[in-house]
């Protein structure tokens, strides 16, 4: 990722179409970013002409924060950092029509959020549109979205619902990523599935010093590290981001990662090779506003303590590499 060249305003008095090409994009879905249960219940229960009615009705009332309410602020906040260039955008992509929107967008005015952007699909698939807003990352609760964003080859999660103590405002941004199959392929996750651990660990030795291949979330991460040496200057200051790797794997399988990492220039914050022992307490501790994680298992456990996406791959069984 590179930074922008012109503001918005820079480019409409240029007479210059916007560009999305050179910042963060986010996809994130209404009901992600915004508590929309009560409303997808009726739309399940009782159709879409009651949908519509409620929205329409309740238009005027101030949406909850959702499940990626605090990551969006979070990430947003980075362009209040850097006047001089915009470093994310966010695009509310959803599937609802323009008509029952105006409660999102007047929730989103409420909270002041700077997000001008929006994909209403009127209920047909968001897949096609991700590409053209240049999405780098897509954030929904419908899991159909999230698959068809995947195989698209966009980053994407499904969020679980918001924990009790989500966190809502840090001084830094914080997110955390699993290894395989998440910010690297699933080719090692395979062989350990597919035949066990000890041809896992050999795989993993012989090609020690091959770099993994890249994962569905290695493009964030690159992106994330690239916003990060924008802030590293003379004077000292603290970078607003920071990056966890938590991944349960151990020596001997530790050296592939630590040279992989290097191999691509990206520096990570903190790294704990939890070597099979749960990742909840770390991710506790670490308080990110995101956890990315391929495995059921993992995210059913760390959702009640952080916010938490699961990324579509590759899952055989919850047995992950140890």
């Amino acid at each position: 990722m590179r930074p922008v060249r012109f503001h918005d305003t820079q480019c409409e008095e240029l007479n210059m179409p916007v560009s999305l090409e050179n910042v963060l994009v986010i996809g994130v879905s209404s009901r992600a970013l915004f508590d929309l249960e009560t409303e997808e219940g009726i739309f399940q229960q009782q159709g879409l002409p009651s949908y519509r009615q409620y929205q329409l009705d309740n238009e005027n009332s101030v949406l909850k924060p959702g499940a990626g309410f605090a990551l969006v602020c979070a990430l947003l906040r980075l362009n209040s950092l850097t006047p001089e260039r915009r470093l994310v955008e966010v695009v509310i992509m959803s599937r609802n029509s323009s008509e029952t929107s105006l409660r999102i967008f007047n929730s989103i005015e409420h909270y002041r959020l700077d997000i001008t952007r929006a994909a209403l699909t009127g209920g047909s698939n968001l897949a096609p549109y991700l590409k053209a807003f240049n999405i780098s990352l897509f954030l929904s609760l419908h899991e159909e979205d999230v698959q068809a964003a995947a195989q698209s080859g966009v980053a994407a999660a499904l969020l679980y619902q918001k924990p009790d103590m989500a966190v809502q405002d840090l001084d830094q941004i914080r997110i955390a990523f699993d290894g395989d199959a998440v910010i690297f392929s699933d080719e090692s996750e395979r062989i350990y599935q597919e035949q066990g651990v000890e041809a896992f660990e050999q795989h993993e030795r012989d090609n020690a010093l091959s770099p993994l291949t890249a994962g569905p979330f290695a493009p964030v991460l690159k992106a994330l590290a690239f916003i990060q040496t924008h802030f590293k200057s003379a004077d000292g200051l603290r970078s607003p981001i920071r990056t966890a790797l938590v991944t349960a794997r151990a020596s001997p399988a530790h050296e592939r990662v630590i040279r992989t990492l290097r191999a691509w220039n990206v520096q990570i914050d903190e790294t704990f090779f939890m070597g099979g022992v749960e990742k909840s307490a770390v991710l506790a501790a670490f308080q990110p506003h995101m956890f990315f994680d391929d495995q059921p298992g993992h995210c059913q456990l760390a959702a009640p303590l952080v916010q938490t996406g699961r990324v579509p791959g590759f899952v055989k069984s919850d047995k992950a590499i140890p």
